[in-house]
């Protein structure tokens, strides 16, 4: 088990370098489906994942002043008060059935999401500049709050949202920031999201420590090759692939 879970982490950690999406939205069907985890276990689990091996990442773009700071903080001012909130009522009511069927559910729905916003990501673009007729300057700051709060609500309960679906958000807010901007502040918002998050399912016992670590061996390398595998194969052909992934798995786990 220790060497699927090695192999798991290097598949995974490979479509994530290859594409820059799919680390939860594949991990956690996975750690439910080969490694038979609970849905509240496999999302904590997916959480910490997630979030540590995009520290390097964002780190990197930080340097290189890739971030805009002012959307970034907009985008945690409402994620991380939403993600917390999420973990207290976890806590008040505790993980019930209703609760189990309700993560089940959401989780199905964000992988169908993913795979919606990574086949027509071109699409959001344009989409975005046309909205810039009706969403004046003044009010994108409320709407980039606002969409901080839905992505602390889906990343707490589902632990996706973070990169495809948080980077598509910005896009249609922000359309005329440079991409390599928009993949920075993504990814520098997706850590401290993700971590808060993994830290209170933490408190909840809702993570696998031992699966994560082995997890955490593959995917390491496995970004390595990712990255590398980018300049030889077709973005059309992997990003095809990875959405017939998160559809398979996003119907699957709803079934």
């Amino acid at each position: 088990m220790d060497l699927i879970a090695v192999l798991v982490g290097f598949g995974v950690g490979a479509i994530v370098g290859m594409t820059g999406v799919g680390g939860g939205s594949l991990m956690t069907p996975l750690m439910m489906g080969v490694f038979g985890l609970p849905p509240a276990v496999a999302i904590g689990t997916d959480l910490w994942f997630a979030g540590l091996t995009k520290i390097s990442g964002s780190v990197a773009h930080w340097r290189h002043k890739h971030i805009d700071n002012r959307i970034l903080l907009q985008l945690l001012a409402g994620s991380l008060p939403a993600a917390i909130a999420m973990v207290a009522l976890m806590h008040l009511t505790g993980i019930t059935k209703a609760w189990g069927s309700a993560l089940t559910f959401s989780l199905g729905i964000a992988l169908l999401l993913t795979a919606l916003v990574v086949a027509f990501k071109s699409t959001w673009h344009r989409l975005g500049l046309r909205l810039e007729r009706w969403l004046p300057e003044r009010r994108k700051a409320g709407w980039t709050v606002a969409s901080g709060v839905l992505l602390g609500v889906l990343v707490s309960i589902t632990s996706i949202g973070a990169g495809a679906i948080g980077a598509t958000l910005i896009l249609l807010l922000h359309p005329r920031l440079e991409t390599r901007r928009l993949v920075g502040t993504d990814i520098a918002h997706a850590v401290p999201l993700t971590l808060v998050a993994a830290i209170g399912h933490a408190t909840l016992g809702h993570v696998d420590w031992a699966l994560l670590a082995t997890l955490l061996i593959g995917s390491i390398p496995g970004i390595w090759v990712g990255a590398q595998l980018t300049r030889r194969m077709p973005e059309r052909l992997v990003r095809g692939l990875l959405c017939a992934s998160l559809l398979g798995a996003g119907f699957k786990v709803i079934h």
